[in-house]
């Protein structure tokens, strides 16, 4: 019998106890899944190559930084091919519900898809506004990459730390892109605002998000969907809180009435590219977010929040839509603010179906049906917002007169910016938007919401009223200044390249509309 002397025991114990801590850390280190992570993964390293380039780039050659910047966001949407039909899941807890942390699934790679596609367009759009109004280039296209990749990141996102985290990884570098025209008062004003009322939405998130840990004890949104109706009746009320909080943050992310205050200035005062990835990317973002805790984290809710985001919607489309109708053609900047409230309209058709989903018993198709609107808008909001680019000179006043009898001196321009308008209003040759606006009537309508429907055609009919205004302005023959002002110079490369790709994507998706319907009937979850 061999006796251990005290030295010797303490020792055999220690070497005892690591080799039982290597046993249970062994069992927590996981094999990361690359390729699952590749789509934000290059737009983030991306990210920190130019902000390094920059600064060992003479001026001169600062244009590399765009070329660089849109080819590395065409990889990062090359790298969902190999993930469509599989869904991968990483970063997962190796006990228990094994619940993951990162998922690529179907409702992952289709956000993904628009976040990626959209940011590329939004790419080959600033290469000219980057070099016309000054911009610094590398600081520039490192907040454009580094919010993408946060964009990008949130539709995969499986827990409420990840999905805060890239919410604000996609929103704080949002503030220095709309501020970044240094001297410029509307521009320093629209980044205070939108930094205000962003600061506001993350602080009323968190604490929701703190008292839906304190109730169910899990940040997992899996986890939390199976705790939520099993929460002891003292929690009850901090886990209503909890819900309510985070979808009230989720609302300001989303521009929804009456959060929706800080659009109209911020899309002003930002570049032009900018108020584009705003409309579209930003609230790309919002939407899959308020996607997941709704569908995902809180179904048990659905009786309150499926009621509370039908009214949501129905003001938010209201709003937007009376906003953009008193919009005047000789008003300082009323281009930009008509596209501004058409995004608040739009947002509230883009509710419609997350309410719809509170009432089904298949929320799939529900959440199907607003991103295949979603697709649409990106389509044809970028490409409106591309022509609205190349018209506008730097420093002008950018209003819905200076496009009377674009016709007569971009005829292709024209063309196009009015078939991106019909698209909008959801009238031919725009059949995808007639046919987006009926996947959501038709998730209205299936979920019993015949009210949100009717307020939903209304607000088309509306919407009808300006976008066919300045479409007939492209027409027109030009009066007093407009018809002496000289031509404007030809569109450069990439403002044409831009032009071009959303227009044939939006004829193409015009061409089989069916596809946005079988689209919408898709499971994605």
């Amino acid at each position: 019998m061999t006796v251990l002397t005290a030295p010797q025991g303490v020792y055999h114990l220690a070497q005892s106890a690591h080799s039982v801590d290597l046993a249970k850390g062994a069992d927590l280190v996981q094999s990361i899944d690359w390729a699952a992570i590749a789509p934000p993964t290059i737009a983030a390293v991306a990210a920190l190559v130019v902000l390094v380039a920059d600064l060992f780039l003479a001026e001169r050659h600062k244009g590399l930084l765009g070329r660089l910047s849109a080819a590395a966001l065409a990889l990062a949407g090359l790298a969902l091919v190999p993930l469509v039909g599989e869904d991968r899941a990483t970063f997962c807890l190796t006990s228990g519900t094994r619940a993951c942390s990162y998922i690529a699934d179907p409702f992952t790679l289709t956000v993904q898809l628009l976040v990626l596609g959209g940011a590329f367009v939004t790419a080959l759009l600033s290469m000219t506004a980057v070099r016309q109004e000054r911009l610094p280039a590398g600081e520039f296209w490192f907040l454009l990459l580094s919010s993408a990749s946060g964009a990008a990141l949130l539709p995969a996102s499986r827990d409420l730390t990840t999905l805060v985290v890239a919410l604000e990884v996609a929103s704080l570098p949002a503030f220095a892109l709309v501020g970044l025209r240094r001297g410029e008062r509307l521009s320093s004003e629209a980044a205070l605002k939108l930094f205000l009322s962003s600061v506001a939405a993350t602080a009323v998130m968190l604490l929701g998000v703190s008292f839906v840990y304190a109730a169910t004890g899990s940040m997992h949104l899996s986890t939390v969907a199976q705790a939520l109706p099993d929460v002891d009746s003292r929690l009850s009320t901090l886990a209503a809180t909890g819900v309510a909080l985070t979808l009230v943050g989720f609302a300001f992310k989303t521009a929804a009435a009456p959060f929706h205050f800080w659009v109209p200035d911020t899309y002003v005062g930002a570049p032009v590219p900018v108020a584009a990835y705003l409309s579209v990317i930003g609230k790309a973002a919002g939407f899959s977010g308020l996607i997941l805790v709704t569908v995902r984290a809180f179904p048990s809710y659905a009786d309150a929040w499926g009621p509370a985001l039908a009214v949501l919607a129905a003001l938010t489309m209201s709003v937007g839509n009376l906003g953009a109708l008193r919009q005047r053609p000789d008003r300082a900047h009323s281009a930009v603010r008509l596209l501004a409230w058409s995004s608040v309209g739009q947002a509230g058709y883009l509710l419609v179906p997350i309410a719809a989903a509170g009432y089904t018993e298949e929320p799939d198709q529900a959440v199907g049906a607003t991103l295949a609107y979603a697709l649409m808008y990106a389509v044809v909001n970028l490409g409106a917002f591309a022509v609205v680019a190349a018209r506008q000179q730097p420093g002008a006043d950018g209003r819905l007169d200076d496009y009377r009898g674009l016709v007569r001196t971009h005829p292709l321009a024209a063309a196009a910016l009015a078939f991106f308008l019909l698209c909008l209003a959801g009238l031919p040759p725009g059949i995808v938007g007639l046919f987006a606006k009926v996947t959501v009537f038709q998730a209205a309508v299936d979920a019993g919401l015949g009210w949100l429907a009717v307020v939903m055609a209304l607000n088309v009919v509306i919407a009808l009223v300006y976008y066919l205004t300045w479409t007939a302005l492209l027409f027109r023959p030009a009066t007093g200044q407009e018809a002496v002002a000289p031509a404007r110079p030809r569109l450069s490369a990439p403002l044409t390249a831009t032009v071009a790709l959303t227009g044939v994507l939006a004829l193409a998706a015009s061409g089989a509309p069916q596809l946005v319907l079988r689209f919408a009937g898709t499971a994605l979850f």
